[in-house]
């Protein structure tokens, strides 16, 4: 596929940096934004129209709004679970009724979900899940029981899509179901933020201690689950990917200057790093468009995950190695009675540890690339 832009994407990208330019000023509260964005239709743009508050774009224009939404500053989004992992899940295997339910409060910016996923000796090994639905006598709902983790934002989300066991009996990918389980559950559902390295808590636990989801909020079948969580996993990285390239490019600008004002690129190794990380980061765009195009193949986002993970570490190692003794130590006017704060170098350089690790493990993504790409054998479960 050519994948250029148009005359028709070039306006389109104009129209979009004009709005960003007189709306990102003024964003106040993440929640708050996500409103904004859905006022003015900007939430969906690759769903179809369909009267869900959404304006369409074209795969070139989504690009386009992803990589001037990441240039522009605006806030990160509290959205993007449902927007761009539930909302096409639903598209592909979700009810009418369904789709008429979350859509439009996922547009608007009104509801915030969180993926329910992973859990305590079950991350990348999703198979291994052990949290339960079981179903209510009448058939009208489910009770779920069990604990997740690493769950983004779900100390703000509203609702969660959580991938259950309904057959105790069944062992790995069999007898699981996909349910949408609200949040506001007080005694059923609570939510421990995890703290990171960086002192910041993204991530969380949630525990569901007989948290109610209603029957026909069950997306697929009731032992459907597996199947619609790997045509989730498949919508995770998409044209996101080119907007999270843009964020990398404006950590690898900053870690560069840092580098040409103190001296640092003076040095021809750490010159050479730098000139490598960038020629990097350029292939890395160019594949994800050609994936993008329809060439990626079936082991495309797995290449993609390593890619990206790895470079984002070294980056964060380039990043402390330029500032040299100064990364280690906290700003000059820290003093015990106010809390300290990372500065950019020190928070890509902690926060990128994990990269390697969250979104399917290294490990798991050469082990899919080696199965289902390489026809390699499988990897003995216990």
């Amino acid at each position: 596929m050519d994948f250029g832009f148009t005359p028709a994407d070039d306006s389109f990208r104009a129209e979009v940096r004009d709005w960003l330019a007189a709306h990102v000023p003024h964003a106040a509260d993440r929640r708050s934004w996500e409103r904004t964005l859905g006022a003015d239709g900007w939430i969906g743009l690759g769903w179809p129209r369909g009267g869900f508050g959404n304006r369409t774009g074209t795969l070139t224009q989504q690009v386009a709004w992803a990589e001037e939404y990441a240039r522009s500053g605006a806030p990160g989004r509290s959205g993007h679970i449902g927007e761009n992992l539930l909302a096409p899940t639903l598209l592909a295997h979700g009810s009418h009724e369904q789709q008429a339910r979350f859509l439009p409060p996922i547009a608007a910016g009104d509801e915030l979900w969180c993926q329910g996923y992973s859990e305590p000796g079950a991350g990348s090994d999703l198979a291994g899940i052990r949290t339960r639905a079981e179903p209510a006598a009448d058939g009208r709902s489910y009770r779920v029981t069990g604990q997740k983790i690493w769950t983004s934002l779900a100390h703000e989300a509203d609702w969660c899509f959580v991938l259950a066991r309904t057959d105790p009996e069944s062992r790995r990918h069999h007898g699981l179901t996909f349910l949408l389980l609200p949040m506001d559950q007080p005694g059923r559902v609570e939510v421990r933020p995890i703290r990171q390295l960086t002192g910041t808590s993204d991530f969380n636990e949630v525990f569901f201690d007989g948290a109610h989801a209603r029957a026909e909020h069950v997306v697929g079948a009731e032992g459907d689950g597996w199947r619609v969580a790997m045509s989730l996993l498949g919508f995770e990285r998409g044209v996101s990917t080119l907007a999270q390239q843009i964020g990398f490019a404006a950590e690898l600008a900053r870690v560069v200057r840092t580098a040409v004002e103190n001296g640092a690129a003076d040095d021809p190794v750490v010159r050479e790093r730098l000139v490598r990380l960038w020629a990097e980061l350029r292939t890395m765009r160019w594949n994800a468009l050609r994936t993008l195009g329809g060439s990626g193949g079936p082991g495309a986002p797995s290449v993609a995950k390593l890619l990206w993970a790895g470079w984002h570490q070294r980056l964060g190692e380039a990043a402390v190695q330029v500032r040299g003794a100064a990364a280690g130590v906290g700003p000059a006017d820290w003093s015990p009675a106010s809390p300290y704060e990372l500065d950019d170098a020190q928070h890509l350089f902690l926060f990128s540890r994990a990269d390697t690790i969250y979104g399917g493990s290294d490990q798991i993504q050469r082990t899919i690339i080696a199965e289902r790409v390489l026809g390699l054998p499988r990897q003995p479960k216990g």
